[in-house]
């Protein structure tokens, strides 16, 4: 049996006021099950994985109960986050022992549920081999740059691309960078990566992996599971 681990941080720290109302949007119901939930079982496909899954403090009680409720019997761990992603993401990864060059450690956003086992499977095999994995997607919308003055320019969106998540690192890379990384103004894990110096790796993503922040992204998650 292979010794190389495959570590999934799902980070789903949000509040949803984006989304509006009261319930956090990783809890809330897609085709009757809660949106991390099925985010978690997606991951689940890819063997000799472990599992951490990072929540506010005060919402972690919230999602016991509805582990209990709907069933969820996916094996993880639940870590407090912090007050923005780059210290939640330190969170779980303070909690991680014995991470050998040959592990690889990937960061999820827990309200892209969508995630399919192919996209998981060449970030992690992209990691492993070349140190890190990134899936982007090209642009369809026009984009331009605003400016301080408020005035604008058209760019090319050629030049550009979407970034998604899950973002594989070889585990000690990520570790010795989150380590040496002083600053919280990052967005990604790529970010704190290149912030060490390192390049990253981009992979093909998919537009089905969309991430849930308002109403008209639930909806079309359920059109899309559906089909």
């Amino acid at each position: 049996m292979s010794n190389e681990r495959n570590i999934f941080i799902i980070v789903a720290g949000g509040h949803g006021t984006r989304f509006g109302g009261e319930t956090p949007k990783q809890f809330l119901l897609l085709a009757g099950k809660p949106v991390l939930q099925h985010t978690i079982e997606a991951m689940s496909r890819i063997s000799h994985s472990e599992m951490i899954v990072v929540l506010p403090q005060e919402h972690i009680k919230q999602w016991q109960r509805l582990v209990a409720q709907h069933h969820c019997s996916v094996a993880h761990r639940v870590v407090a986050g912090g007050d923005c992603r780059w210290q939640s993401v330190n969170n779980a990864l303070a909690t991680l022992r014995d991470v050998s060059p040959q592990d690889v450690i990937a960061v999820h956003d827990g309200v892209r549920p969508l995630v399919s086992e192919a996209l998981l499977r060449r970030v992690v095999s992209t990691a492993r081999g070349k140190g890190s994995a990134v899936p982007v997607t090209p642009l369809t919308d026009s984009i331009r740059l605003m400016k301080a003055d408020g005035s604008s320019q058209a760019m090319s969106r050629e030049a550009f691309r979407a970034v998604q998540t899950p973002q594989a690192f070889k585990g000690t890379v990520l570790m010795q960078a989150y380590a040496q990384a002083g600053s919280r103004d990052f967005t990604d894990d790529a970010s704190v990566v290149e912030h060490m110096g390192i390049p990253v790796i981009v992979v093909d993503g998919e537009t089905t992996n969309i991430k849930i922040t308002r109403p008209a992204d639930l909806i079309l998650a359920t059109q899309l599971l559906q089909s």
